[in-house]
């Protein structure tokens, strides 16, 4: 798969033949970082409610900003690049972006859609269409995991079905296309779990095909090793509702489509079809993660003992009702908005097979899904979270006080407003039964998108917090947050490391490595628990480094204690060739950007230290001939750095930022990087978007 066809959507161009909207009535609401995309239907709206630059700029319009002087000089650059920028800021202060890539999200959403009986507005299928229609491979007619992944069962017949709900006719050629290649690969019995249930809610698979999900598992003591509470909190979250969804075994009730769906997904008659026998069928082109023995032994155990002979009514009605007791938590501490695009359809799914239709939760889960939805030149998108609000306004705040440019009055509104925006999404309070949702305390954090998502991460707190400290530290600026949710903040990432030394991105780490073994997914990698990750630790060492300058005395020894440990993971974590690796961002540059970061935090430099120096050497071995650095997301799948066939200008400011941090002797390799750079901005201050910059658990 070429990334010419990967990297497309910054020169997008829409086919004639495709039914498009009226781009000029798109509209990005932002409420306190909620955002919402609306369609305005008559001409009296778009004069009521004009369209912004960012608006123009989010869809791919001309946004009539001005040409600029060209830079010539980096930091000349940076003015232009904040010129741009500035004028996409919402009105809160934050803002938006385009957090997409995956491709097995916003069938999921349109699965729950077409079974609760939400109506779809016409606006949204012509724009989802259109988008699932642009980024279909158009070499073999598949989808992938993600925009850049090769075509696989699970991006194939998910994207297939969720097309053809959406009102999109079999006989359509893309569609005989994808179809061909579908049955090639075996057909949707060869799809992952995840696939599995979603075609078995629809009606189109029977449930039997579906590996186990047993909501008992949520009445384990907790002391148990494998209970649900230890789990990664993405996995809990998800197994969460699928598990109340499998118990109920609930699908929708067969209609034509789903009858017509039930003859184009397999490669035979659909009544045919032993569904019990393919519980472990699955393409080689999904299998990244394979099932254990220990996990088959365990479904086999369970599908013909546990639940023919031993699973009672008044256990599974036990297990049902405090699985629902936890779907209501979820809600509730979230304000409808859920963890993520996963388990938010799946508890509005929840909510209507329990409370019905009409009920006030499933009227709350219809507005919700909104938060997640996203429109660009392509189409409607569905991103992997409400957004990074929270994240993108912390760095943005850093960067300029970085460059030296905070005191520059023409920035100062945008700075202010930014700090508003970071002062209003602080969370001030606990959830609610904390202990009871197995939930990590909260106050004081900041979420990766908005106040009501609502979950700590530790580097979204930690950069937060670095953020409002710089900013309010500048003579002039005032002090919008107080020494008393300063330390807050602080309070809360000294309770996310883990015994190793390191942090993790939600909560600390609550169960063994070996719970991997349990991992039902297939295509997905390191999902089960918590880990230590390099970025997350790097980000909290910095955060309290800056801290103590101007608060040393707060906990200090408490502050110290940390430091020293985290440091230590660091140190270990690197690896012989002087590279990290980095979980959340491509891959082995973005991680050691922040390693090289926190180390040079407490003095710990090219100069004095031999890590550093490794450190720095593994990116100037990676460094192409145009000055610039390319990782291609392969290197999150294999664990070995892989070169881009392309350089990319995120990767390299990642790599400038941390031969700088490292003080780098050799001053060539970073200022031929800022050249290039330089060069790839355009006229009016931007730098246009390239490939994918981060890859999840591995592989998506």
């Amino acid at each position: 798969m070429g990334d010419s066809w990967a990297e497309k959507s910054s020169s997008y161009t829409p086919n004639v033949d495709e039914q498009r909207t009226d781009y000029s009535r798109w509209r990005l609401l932002d409420e306190h970082g909620r955002q919402t995309w609306h369609y305005l239907q008559t001409d009296e709206e778009t004069r009521s409610w004009p369209q912004s630059a960012a608006d123009k700029y989010h869809l791919g319009l001309a946004t009539g900003l001005p040409d600029l002087p060209p830079a010539k000089t980096p930091l000349a650059s940076v003015d232009n690049a904040l010129s741009f920028f500035s004028q996409l800021q919402l009105p809160p202060g934050n803002w938006g972006c385009e957090y997409g890539g995956p491709m097995f999200l916003l069938p999921g959403l349109i699965v729950t859609w077409y079974v609760t009986e939400t109506p779809i507005p016409e606006v949204y299928r012509t724009e989802i269409r259109n988008y699932l229609f642009a980024r279909q491979n158009p070499q073999d007619g598949g989808w992938g995991l993600h925009i850049e992944a090769e075509s696989s069962v699970f991006g194939t017949a998910m994207n297939y079905t969720a097309l053809r709900l959406l009102g999109t006719a079999a006989e359509e050629p893309k569609m005989i296309k994808a179809r061909g290649l579908l049955n090639q690969m075996g057909g949707a019995v060869n799809g992952p779990h995840w696939a599995k249930f979603w075609l078995s809610v629809l009606g189109v698979c029977k449930w039997d095909v579906v590996n186990p999900v047993p909501p008992e598992l949520w009445l384990l003591p907790d002391w148990v090793p494998i209970a649900p509470w230890r789990w990664w909190i993405h996995m809990r979250q998800v197994f969460l509702p699928m598990s109340f969804i499998y118990s109920r075994r609930w699908s929708h009730p067969p209609d034509p489509l789903t009858s017509q769906l039930r003859q184009e997904l397999f490669t035979q008659p659909f009544d045919s079809i032993d569904f019990l026998s393919h519980r472990n069928s699955i393409s080689p082109r999904d299998n990244f993660h394979p099932k254990t023995w220990f996990l088959n032994t365990i479904n086999w155990v369970l599908v013909n003992v546990w639940i023919p002979y031993l699973r009672t009514s008044s256990l599974v009605d036990r297990a049902e009702a405090w699985t629902w007791n936890l779907i209501q938590r979820e809600d509730e501490n979230t304000e409808y908005a859920n963890l993520g695009p996963v388990n938010g359809p799946m508890n509005f799914l929840a909510c209507y097979i329990q409370e019905g239709s009409n009920s006030y939760s499933v009227r709350r889960h219809r507005e919700r899904m909104d938060d997640f939805l996203w429109v660009k030149a392509e189409g409607m998108l569905m991103n992997g979270t409400n957004g990074v609000q929270n994240w993108d306004t912390s760095f943005l705040i850093q960067a300029v006080v970085e460059a030296g440019l905070a005191q520059e009055h023409k920035w100062r509104p945008m700075l202010i407003k930014a700090l508003e925006y970071l002062e209003d999404s602080q969370i001030r309070e606990d959830c609610r039964d904390q202990e009871v949702s197995y939930r990590h305390p909260r106050k004081g954090a900041w979420a990766f998108s908005t106040k009501d998502q609502g979950y700590t991460v530790s580097d979204c707190t930690a950069e937060g917090v670095k953020a409002v400290v710089m900013l309010q530290n500048i003579p002039g600026f005032p002090r919008m947050l107080s020494d008393e949710r300063i330390h807050d903040a602080i309070d809360i990432l000294l309770t996310m490391q883990n015994a190793s030394g390191g942090c993790s991105s939600y909560e600390p780490t609550r169960g063994s490595e070996y719970m991997e073994y349990l991992n039902a997914a297939e295509v997905f990698g390191r999902i089960m628990v918590e880990y230590d990750y390099p970025e997350c630790t790097t980000a909290c060492v910095t955060a309290l480094s800056l801290f103590t300058q101007h608060y040393p005395n707060y906990r200090k020894d408490d502050i110290a204690v940390f430091k020293e440990r985290a440091l230590a993971y660091i140190r270990k974590a690197q690896r012989a060739d002087g590279s990290w690796y980095g979980s959340w961002g491509i891959c082995f540059t973005y991680a050691g950007m922040f390693a090289l970061e926190s180390l040079a935090s407490v003095g710990e430099i090219y100069s004095n230290s031999e890590r550093v120096r490794r450190g720095c050497q593994f990116l100037i071995d990676k460094q192409m001939d145009d000055g610039g650095w390319g990782e291609s997301y392969r290197s999150c799948e294999t664990g070995v750095y892989s070169q881009h066939e392309n350089s990319q200008v995120v990767q390299t400011a990642w790599a400038c930022i941390a031969l700088m941090e490292a003080e780098y002797p050799d001053k060539g390799p970073i200022e031929k990087a800022l050249t290039m750079i330089t060069k790839r901005q355009q006229t009016n201050g931007e730098w246009l978007q390239e490939a994918i910059e981060g890859v999840f658990n591995k592989s998506w």
